[in-house]
């Protein structure tokens, strides 16, 4: 037996979450079983959790995008057992059964090794979130090679900076010398956000409504985990030849913007897709993370919950409560 966070359907068809013991024989299909050590509460979990929106397709299901742990079994040669391994995305807890349990089936080509020089922990206190500020931030990079960009010649912004997608990128594009400006709708935590190395930090009502569609020319480059007015203002403000990248939706779906900053400015937009990224993207934004991000860094922006806190802790996400990361240990 394992436990394990449990979604189902009720009688009235309302969703319902809790705790449950479960047999292992009720595992999903997979090729390898996983123990699992630590998983996460991202955005997309808490969404799925509480059922405020449709995530889990699937019913009945574990939630949970991500998992780090060690090899159970397997039935693929390029995993044994014992070695370390995580897994982020590939529909893990929406159609597929998530790492918010003690034991994870999974596809062996949806694994990676732990990365050299982190533990099973520090992986999710980066998770989904960490990964996804790191492939926005590669996406950038590459864009800015291309124009001859180099590290300090402008601002970048990163909105919902004091979230988990936020506060990575802040880190990683500070450690690489960029002049990092952070949006965030929680302005008491400006000494945290300038301690992962923002040097300004701006109130998110900045850019949340309804703006010009051409605006100052500012930032270079953008990391987005916020969507809607926030991404249009965005991209209406940044520089001739510049680029965001956009990978969130806190404030809503929409993109209530024009053509203008893209074909006056040359603006590029990127979309940054975490579930289904191929594997070498993946590869490419770990061992990023594990070059760049200390395990003291990882501590400071990062707390653990127990596997039955997660439901609690899941309105709080939503309700912009949590700062920075949210690391489950599923076995406490």
């Amino acid at each position: 037996m394992f436990r394990a966070l449990w979604i189902e359907k009720t009688e009235a068809g309302q969703q319902a979450c809790r705790l449950a013991e479960l047999p292992e024989s009720s595992l999903p299909s997979g090729d390898v079983t996983v123990q699992v050590a630590y998983s996460t509460l991202n955005y997309k979990d808490a969404l799925a959790i509480t059922g405020r929106a449709p995530v889990v397709r699937q019913f009945p299901m574990v939630p949970g995008i991500d998992l780090a742990g060690t090899v159970l079994s397997s039935d693929d040669a390029r995993w044994q057992p014992g070695q370390a391994v995580l897994v982020n995305g590939w529909g893990l807890g929406e159609v597929h059964w998530g790492g918010l349990a003690q034991r994870a089936r999974v596809r062996a080509d949806w694994l990676l090794p732990l990365p050299a020089g982190l533990t099973a922990w520090d992986a999710m206190a980066l998770g989904t979130a960490g990964y996804t500020a790191a492939l926005c931030v590669l996406a950038l990079e590459a864009h800015w090679a291309a124009q001859g960009v180099q590290p300090g010649s402008g601002d970048v912004l990163v909105t919902g900076a004091a979230g988990g997608v936020g506060s990575v990128a802040v880190a990683l594009l500070a450690r690489a010398g960029h002049r990092v400006v952070a949006s965030t709708g929680r302005p008491q935590e400006q000494a945290y956000l300038r301690s992962l190395g923002a040097a300004e930090v701006i109130d998110r009502a900045q850019l949340a409504a309804a703006g010009k569609p051409l605006q100052k020319e500012r930032w270079i480059g953008v990391v987005d985990a916020v969507g809607s007015h926030t991404l249009a203002n965005a991209c209406a403000s940044t520089r001739y030849g510049g680029a965001v990248a956009a990978c969130g939706l806190a404030q809503g779906m929409d993109f209530p913007a024009t053509v203008a900053p893209f074909i006056l400015r040359g603006v590029t937009l990127y979309g940054i897709d975490s579930v289904m990224a191929p594997q070498p993207r993946r590869q490419a934004a770990w061992a990023r993370l594990a070059r760049d991000l200390e395990p003291a860094m990882l501590q400071a922006m990062s707390r653990t919950i127990g596997l039955g806190e997660a439901p609690a802790a899941a309105a709080q996400v939503l309700a912009g409560q949590v700062l920075g990361r949210l690391v489950v240990d599923v076995n406490a």
